[in-house]
């Protein structure tokens, strides 16, 4: 669910007029533009998620235009000679524009540009020893193969932004920038974990207001980094997500936080829990426990117990954000503590939320376990009530 938001920026670039391209936007007026288009009208017609055991594969790694929003999402923690750690986060996103069939709106139907899915990509790096953080935000559209999936074999690309399956169980990742680049091959270690009833994510009250959700949680790693022109080589654990939908936040709901850890001890764990302005937790807030042999336990909201222990504010936007946690999660006996990995891991490009490295330490059934991961934070420099 942590996704949805990035999506809807591109229907802010595009009524702002900066059709599919490059150009920078503000974040206040990238959601500002936001708000008169989220309604369920502009929903009406796509497909909504409301079935459990839905998913297939390989079916399911490509698109899945009648829903209107979907990601393609990796995150890992990397380590290069000397112990040098580093982050990053490589997503793209489909929105789609309309579900009707875009040759009844345009003239010239053989026309190779004329689309209806948009497509945006992040991509970040966190250098841990030089506390540098490099985010990078790009736009097209689904047409003259500029942007695009296929799920047999898996492939998602934006321009020569790629994830590209290279083998059985093997996927890479390419993404560069002037500043930083990052090339990956990563290894699938347990089949896909389907969230949720059966993938199916509830996110909401409402009928429909759910995604169909899935994860692959501890993909080996290897590859390489680049800062400016240095090249690491480096080794480490990827999160995939992948997540599709035609949904939105509750009212009075602003914002999620978003976990996913992987143990030194071969489990992993993911949970969010959705925020709401009176300070309460949305009950559909959820999540899943990984054992090292991919059984899974569900989690509902009332399992866990997040205690934020420190804050981060954020010079850029004068955000504050969590900056340390304690969880607990009795049914589990697991109990943590954690921090960043370096506190400004803020994207302030068509949104601004945080999203970085971190690690935690503690217990889990009696023994000592470490844990590095990924956490997503928004609603933070702004609520995101209505948009998911």
């Amino acid at each position: 669910m942590h996704k949805l938001l990035i999506a809807f920026s591109l229907l802010a670039f595009l009524v702002g007029g900066l059709f599919l391209w490059r150009q920078p936007a503000t974040p206040a007026t990238a959601q500002a533009s936001l708000l008169p288009l989220l309604t369920e009208e502009d929903a009406a017609g796509f497909a909504r998620a409301t079935l459990p055991n839905n998913i297939q594969f390989p079916r399911d790694f490509g698109s899945h235009p009648e829903y209107q929003t979907e990601w393609w999402y990796y995150t890992g923690n990397l380590e290069g000679e000397n112990g040098r750690l580093f982050g990053y986060q490589f997503t793209i996103f489909r929105r789609a524009l309309t579900p009707e069939n875009p040759q009844s709106q345009f003239p010239n139907p053989q026309s190779n540009w004329r689309s209806n899915q948009i497509y945006l990509a992040h991509f970040a790096i966190s250098d841990i020893a030089n506390n540098a953080f490099y985010p990078h935000e790009r736009f097209s559209r689904a047409a003259a193969g500029l942007a695009g999936t296929q799920a047999e074999p898996y492939r998602v690309w934006l321009e020569d932004w790629l994830i590209e399956e290279i083998a059985p169980g093997q996927v890479r990742l390419l993404a560069q920038t002037g500043q930083v680049g990052l090339d990956l091959v990563l290894t699938q270690t347990l089949p896909p974990i389907l969230h949720g009833d059966g993938g199916l994510s509830p996110k909401g009250p409402e009928p429909g207001n759910a995604s169909y959700y899935y994860s692959q949680v501890r993909q080996q790693s290897v590859g390489t980094v680049r800062i400016g022109k240095e090249v690491i080589s480096v080794t480490g654990l990827s999160w995939k997500d992948h997540e599709y939908s035609t949904s939105a936040l509750s009212p009075g709901a602003i914002g999620w936080d978003w976990f996913s850890l992987q143990f030194d001890n071969g489990t992993s764990l993911m949970f969010f829990q959705i925020r709401r302005e009176d300070g309460t937790l949305e009950p559909f807030s959820g999540g899943t426990f990984i054992a090292a042999d991919g059984t899974t336990t569900h989690l509902e909201r009332a399992d866990w117990e997040l205690t934020v222990t420190d804050t981060w504010v954020s010079p850029t936007s004068g955000a504050e954000y969590p900056a340390g946690w304690r969880i607990r999660v009795p049914k589990l006996a697991l109990a943590l503590e954690g921090r960043p990995l370096m506190p400004n891991q803020e994207l302030n490009v068509s949104t601004v939320y945080w999203e970085g490295a971190v690690e935690f330490s503690g217990t889990l059934a009696g023994e000592r376990v470490r844990a590095r991961g990924y956490i997503e934070m928004t609603g933070y420099a702004g609520s995101m009530e209505g948009r998911l």
